[in-house]
């Protein structure tokens, strides 16, 4: 079968694997019909995420039909419509049935204390192949796999796999409520879907931080309020934003691979700290394999961290769900400390919270297909994560259709944009003359 495999640091290809088999009577195999690229496959491919061994099939987010079952999987048969929660629990154990799926006591072979395993990653992760492929073996199928109704279409499902739970958890994380201001650092796809989540959360204002301007036009498009930190000090104009304040709730959905800003009073005012995020990076990824633009590091890997603390009003929570390695050791803990901030953080615990979103997504309540920027087929893979790597315009989420037997297209879901929390509205006439705030006819 094709797969996308992880060779190096800087090199990914599309090759031709063995397919899958059965290994133990809870697994199953899913034939994948829609699977995506997510920014923590980038750090495997950039090394902020060390420990990947070649031959490694990448990818963490699908849909897709259950083709065998082993004699453990007594919940599901050949047929099924399924999507596969990213990270891997037995269900068993106290910590999956108190609903940390993430801290899973059997799931990774190093042992109960070993931590979170994902499809697609590196050995410490369980050294599981990944779901960028056209077929998968997923363990503990009987408990991880969540099944699909025709209602919802692949393109809502696949965002439902991993960006929409972690931005739910994140939303969790932060504590959010009735009437919060909250700050979103990153508008990458884990901050565009944290939006509708704190949206739905009962958020009274939402405020987005980035520098890349296509991406703050999609949060825009879900009228977030955005703050461009090439063009401004981020911290300052949430400050300024917030009557002085600063925000109640903040999600931190950058993680390790910040960029430092390019221009503007921002960048002005890091002048001083470019030595520190030198040695930062250094220590983050001390290995890497760059490709011009491509496969570049973030080269400040704790702004978004101080940024976040910074822009918290006193007493505030910051959910942080943007990927911290083992290996970065430093957050701005002196300040937090001082202003009284709860600090939350952690992998998703997928499972715990795929069920009820599905649900959502079949009421018409939530409809997360406007945040997938760009369908590429499975042979254009490659070039897809070469170009969402460097943070090209329009290419936010990006989905591979691998194989559309069995799967259900996007759009043909009934409820596909029908979800309140992500759509930009109707957009009636442009008014023109006085009072039109300067439409265009």
């Amino acid at each position: 079968m094709k797969a996308v495999v992880w060779h190096g640091l800087g090199d990914i290809r599309l090759d031709d694997v063995p397919e899958p088999k059965i290994k133990d009577p809870h697994d199953a195999i899913v034939r994948i019909t829609t699977s995506a690229i997510c920014g923590t496959d980038l750090h495997f491919v950039r090394g902020t995420m060390p420990g990947m061994r070649e031959g490694r099939i990448l990818g963490h987010e699908a849909v897709g039909v259950v083709e065998e079952t082993g004699s453990g999987v007594r919940n599901l048969r050949r047929g099924d419509r399924v999507v596969v929660p990213s990270t891997v629990a037995c269900g068993t154990c106290a910590y999956c049935r108190a609903g940390y799926h993430a801290q899973c006591d059997n799931a990774n072979p190093g042992g109960p204390r070993a931590g979170t395993v994902f499809f697609g990653g590196p050995q410490a992760a369980g050294g599981l192949d990944g779901l960028q492929a056209e077929y998968a073996r997923i363990p503990y199928a009987h408990v991880g796999l969540v099944p699909l109704p025709d209602t919802v279409d692949d393109a809502q499902a696949v965002l439902l796999s991993d960006i929409y739970p972690t931005a739910w958890f994140g939303a969790r994380l932060a504590e959010i409520g009735d009437g919060d201001t909250v700050a979103i650092v990153g508008a990458g796809p884990v901050g565009q879907a944290a939006v509708a989540c704190a949206r739905l959360r009962g958020a009274g204002r939402i405020i987005v931080v980035d520098g890349v301007a296509d991406r703050l036009g999609l949060a825009r498009d879900q009228h977030a309020e955005t703050v461009d930190f090439n063009a401004e000090d981020p911290v300052e104009a949430v400050l300024e934003l917030t009557g002085g304040i600063g925000a109640d709730r903040v999600i931190d959905a950058v993680g390790v691979d910040a960029q430092r800003p390019s221009h503007g009073p921002a960048a002005d005012a890091l002048r001083d700290l470019d030595e520190q995020f030198d040695h930062e990076r250094d220590e983050a990824a001390p290995e890497r394999n760059p490709d011009g633009r491509t496969w570049v590091p973030g080269d400040a890997p704790s702004l978004a961290a101080r940024w976040a603390v910074r822009m918290t009003a006193k007493a505030g929570t910051i959910g942080t769900v943007g990927v911290y390695p083992p290996q970065v050791g430093h957050y701005p803990f002196g300040e937090a400390f001082m202003k009284n901030l709860t600090l939350r953080m952690g992998n998703c615990h997928h499972r715990r919270y795929l069920p009820e979103l599905v649900s959502m997504v079949a009421a018409g309540r939530l409809d997360p297909t406007p945040l997938i920027t760009r369908w590429v087929g499975t042979e254009d893979a490659i070039d897809a994560y070469r170009t969402f790597d460097r943070r090209e315009a329009g290419w936010t989420k990006v989905v591979l259709g691998v194989a559309g037997d069995g799967s259900v297209a996007s759009g043909l879901g009934e409820a596909a944009g029908t979800g309140a929390a992500t759509t930009a509205g109707t957009r009636g006439p442009v008014a023109t003359g006085r009072g039109s705030g300067g439409g265009r006819p």
